[in-house]
């Protein structure tokens, strides 16, 4: 919890709150991607990418 506490602290900091959409979406993007490789769904999400 140290990292999240630490990377708010410089984006509050350093005007980057920008970044917390991207942040968003990566994660996002991330979990889909782990949970869907084992399923039944992964060749309908790899087709959008």
């Amino acid at each position: 919890m140290e990292f999240l506490r630490d990377l708010w602290s410089y984006m509050r900091e350093r005007k980057k709150i920008w970044l917390i959409p991207l942040i968003v979406i990566l994660l996002l993007f991330g979990t889909i991607i782990v949970l869907s490789s084992g399923s039944a769904i992964a060749p309908f999400i790899y087709t959008l990418f």
